[in-house]
């Protein structure tokens, strides 16, 4: 296990460099210059330059990378172009939308998607069973801005239950009026989500239900829901853990979406106001902060597989 650790660590620490150096070189090829963002338009080129040197934008990339990597190696994601605030500060403040809204979208959508995918596999032969795969395989194509879109106009517009969107100015220290504002959200995101989940669990538990140890089970006098329960469930958890893994990571992405949606002070209107203004530290910091958390989802998703179905760790060290 430790040597596992180390390996997955090492790997872990290897993607984050990369994908620090591909969100670097890819933000530089992008049009427009950050010098611009703290000038007036019509601009001399002298004022142009001495922009760039304030910026640091007129030294070497392989400079500008190091001094970069340097600085989020200190935690320190700089400042940004307009506001002259800090990053970190910035993003500090609006995670407590974009967390919140993610965490409760993502039980949600797994109190949805597991007993519909697990009754959709059990009960295969009867009509509902076709019928829920069906409708899970719709809703994966329906994007998820349209699913906000219908869900605000039946319960803001037209029957006045739900804000439309927004957050409360002083944000928790109202908790009713921010967990109500973030309702609509959360189930936005988790009815997208819960349609691709239920057919992950629904072809994990058919695997499992026509495995040869499960009729074992069954012929040794064990009931059906006995054998699931005490042979077959830890076995179709191992595909679905890294399916929920991978989901959760998608689900603090597309938050970016339905905050803009909704016009939630969270991360995607950060982002969105970023990359508008072509404010670069802005646009690192949360892509950054976004990456890095899908790749320590991914790294904690492969050591509760491991951790459900040991034999993993036997076939990595082999």
């Amino acid at each position: 296990m430790i040597r596992y650790l180390l390996r997955r660590t090492a790997i872990l620490l290897g993607s984050l460099f990369l994908a620090a150096v591909a969100l670097f070189v890819l933000l530089r090829l992008l049009p427009g210059d950050p010098a611009n963002a703290l000038l007036p338009v019509g601009a001399t080129a002298e004022q142009i330059e001495a922009a760039r040197r304030e910026l640091g934008t007129d030294a070497p990339l392989l400079s500008q990378f190091l001094t970069w990597l340097h600085d989020v190696a200190t935690l320190d994601l700089g400042h940004s172009l307009i506001s002259t605030l800090p990053v970190g500060d910035e993003i500090a403040g609006r995670l407590p939308v974009t967390v919140p809204l993610t965490l409760a979208a993502f039980v949600l959508a797994v109190l949805i998607a597991v007993p519909v995918g697990v009754l959709a596999a059990a009960r295969a032969d009867r009509w509902y069973g076709p019928v829920i795969n069906a409708v899970a395989q719709l809703g994966i194509a329906v994007p998820a801005f349209w699913v906000g879109l219908l869900l605000v106009t039946v319960f803001a517009l037209n029957l006045r239950l739900l804000p439309a969107g927004g957050f409360p100015t002083d944000g928790w220290g109202d908790p009713a009026a921010a967990v109500e504002a973030l309702i609509l959200p959360v189930v936005t995101i988790a009815l997208v989500m819960s349609a691709s989940l239920i057919r992950y669990v629904r072809a994990a538990t058919l695997d499992v239900l026509n495995a040869d140890f499960l009729r074992t089970a069954r012929a040794l006098g064990a009931g059906p829901v006995e054998a699931f329960l005490r042979h077959g469930l830890r076995n179709a958890a191992v595909p679905v853990i890294a399916v929920l893994a991978m989901e959760l990571a998608t689900t603090f992405l597309g938050a970016v979406v339905v905050e803009s949606v909704f016009t939630l002070p969270g991360l995607g209107g950060m982002l969105t106001k970023g990359i508008s203004q072509h404010d670069y530290p802005v646009i690192q910091g949360v892509m950054l902060v976004s990456t890095a958390t899908v790749l320590v989802v991914g790294f904690l998703g492969d050591l509760a597989q491991r951790l459900v179905d040991p034999r993993l760790l036997h076939r990595a060290a082999s």
